[in-house]
């Protein structure tokens, strides 16, 4: 009997140390698509890179919110953004977000479009990689991409990218990116002076 009973108290604590090792990695999960990649300048993604599929696939979704069709919904946690419909619908595109310390929530406006954007790249950027660039004209391989929307008066953008692995992850310092087809797709539809609402988790 005794011996059953030490069994059985060996095996709860087996499932004990189980769980919290489970829940320690499930803790630790909405790190894991942070990646540390560095810039690639001059680089031209295939055709093939540049088409993505299943969830971050640009597609129209049901998306229920109090926006006016045509307002910019980004919801960081979940590496989407949302152009919204009306309807209750709302173009999805998948986008890549500002890793940990470069997420930011807020209201503004788009105030500046361009084609084939100039990069240059943020301090930060430069001090993670020292052997980059200062300054690179836009075209193919710039890894601001085919087009940029400028977000208020904020150093942020939204940006193509020549990284499509990219999407879907916490990778920049606090732009959004999307892929390049998808960037432009969103450029044809938006005016200066929409309206853009930035959401992280806690605002959703």
């Amino acid at each position: 009997m005794a011996f059953a009973v030490k069994a059985i108290r060996l095996m709860v604590a087996s499932s004990a140390l189980f769980l919290l090792g489970f829940g320690a990695a499930t803790a630790a999960s909405p790190q894991a698509d942070e990646m540390e990649i560095d810039e690639q300048p001059g680089y031209e993604p295939s055709p093939e890179e540049e088409t993505l599929s299943g969830p971050y696939e640009r597609q129209v979704v049901f998306f229920r919110t109090t926006e006016a069709p045509g307002t910019i919904v980004v919801h960081t946690a979940d590496r989407y953004l949302y152009l919204v419909q009306g309807d209750n619908r709302a173009i999805r595109y998948g986008i890549g977000v500002g890793r940990e310390g470069f997420q930011w929530a807020g209201m503004h406006k788009i105030t500046r479009k361009q084609e084939w954007p100039d990069w240059r790249p943020p301090p930060e950027m430069i001090q993670r990689q020292p052997y980059l660039p200062r300054f690179m004209a836009g075209g193919p391989g710039n890894p601001m991409g085919a087009r940029a929307l400028y977000i208020g008066q904020t150093v942020y953008r939204i940006h193509g990218t020549n990284q499509p692995q990219t999407i879907g992850h916490a990778v920049s310092s606090g732009c959004f990116r999307l892929v390049n087809g998808d960037v432009t797709d969103l450029y044809n539809r938006v005016p200066i002076g929409t309206k853009i609402v930035v959401k992280q988790a806690a605002d959703l």
